[in-house]
Formats: structure tokens, C-alpha cells, sequence
């Protein structure tokens, strides 16, 4: 589903992704584990579009990203969800998670939001309140039902638990575990697999932007 062949990724004068390949199949969770500073988050952003590559393939369901705008992403139901949230501060809950609906002009968004909100019910119980008023924890729930929303064939996770309490990354995992039951293909990338080990069908160590499988 997606492939990434000797992907070579510069910011300024830095060599950041260095001649990096993995692939991911239908179904499958993958992770991309590694340290903070060795990759992950400009992997991600490389194959959303938001950064370019210097030199490598990128394919999704056999098309060319490489050359592709970033918006085109969504288009392709790929849902990605940043390590930092990026909600918009003067919308609600709900209204962040419809941006991707608003972008793409999805039409069946009502059932969409009714899986998502049976799947995350927390999001519905903060669909009111501003995004300025949850906690990291929460926001992170709401990152991911935006993600989800788009997400239909292929959803990336940078960091999903990363920096909130125990009780919500127990929560976060419970998610993923029935997003994965749920035949949801994901790739994600943390910096420790130690809540991810019984549901990764395979793991990508990142190390200095260079990729090896575990």
C-alpha cells in the first residue's frame, strides 16, 4: 500500500532522512521507533508532502507522492496526526475534527463521525468545548478522531502518546488495539515500543535518519 525506496530528505544544509525505505501492506500497524531528534517526525511529514524529498520514491496504492501537492493527501484518504495536535484554538472540538471534511467535501461525514465518536466516545462528551480547554491528553483524542476522519485507507501517527498521562496513553492504546481489530492499516511512530509490542505486525528502527527493520 505504501512504499518508501532510498528516500533522502535535506532540511537547509542537513542531511536529515538518509536513503530510508520501508513499506506497509493493507491491514497492517507498523511502527517506526526511534529517539527523539532521528527521524520520525520528518519521515512523516515526507510522505505527507509537507517537506520534499532531495532524491527516492514515495508510492501510495502504486501513485507517485513525490510529485503530488500536500492537500492531494487527504484527497487520497491518508489521515495524519501531528505530534503537536496543530488544533485551531478558536474552533471547538467537533469543528477540528470536520476540517478534513471541509477540505475534501466528504459526503457520507455524518456516519463517519458517528464510527468515530462510537470508537473515541470521550471526543463526542468534548465536542463542544473549545480546544484551548483540554488537556494534552485530550487533545490528543481530538488529533486522532481529525485524523480518522480523512484516515480511511492509510492514518500516521506521529507520537500519539507521547507527553501525557499514563491513564490516557492506557487510552490511546485501547484505541489503536481496536483500530487494528478494525483492519485500519497505520503506521506509527513513537519513541518507545514498549506499549506497542503485542500489535505491531512489524517494527522500523530510525537512528540518525537511517532506516533498518528490528
Amino acid at each position: 500500500m505504501l512504499s518508501l525506496n532510498k528516500i533522502n530528505v535535506d532540511i537547509g544544509p542537513v542531511g536529515i532522512i538518509k536513503k530510508a525505505s520501508l513499506s506497509l501492506s493493507q491491514g497492517e500497524m507498523v511502527g517506526l521507533i526511534g529517539r527523539n531528534g532521528a527521524g520520525k517526525t520528518t519521515l512523516l511529514k515526507t510522505i505527507m508532502g509537507i517537506l520534499k524529498t532531495k532524491s527516492g520514491e514515495i508510492a501510495f496504492e502504486n501513485e507517485d507522492l513525490v510529485t503530488l501537492p500536500s492537500e492531494k493527501r487527504a484527497q487520497m484518504l491518508i489521515g495524519y496526526m501531528p505530534e503537536d495536535r496543530r488544533l485551531i484554538p478558536s474552533m471547538s472540538s467537533e469543528e477540528n475534527i470536520m476540517i478534513p471534511v471541509w477540505a475534501v467535501g466528504l459526503e457520507d461525514w455524518k456516519e463517519r463521525l458517528e464510527w468515530i465518536y462510537k470508537i473515541i466516545p470521550e471526543a463526542k462528551d468534548l465536542k463542544d468545548r473549545p480546544s484551548t480547554s483540554l488537556s494534552g491528553g485530550q487533545q490528543k483524542l481530538i488529533a486522532l478522531s481529525r485524523a480518522l476522519m480523512v484516515g480511511r485507507k492509510l492514518l500516521l501517527l506521529d507520537e500519539p502518546t507521547e507527553g501525557i498521562a499514563p491513564a490516557l496513553t492506557k487510552r490511546i492504546i485501547e484505541i489503536l488495539n481496536n483500530l487494528k481489530k478494525q483492519g485500519v492499516t497505520t503506521l506509527v511512530a513513537e519513541s518507545n515500543e514498549k506499549h506497542y509490542e503485542k500489535m505491531l505486525d512489524r517494527t522500523f528502527i530510525i537512528e540518525r535518519g537511517e532506516i533498518k527493520l528490528k
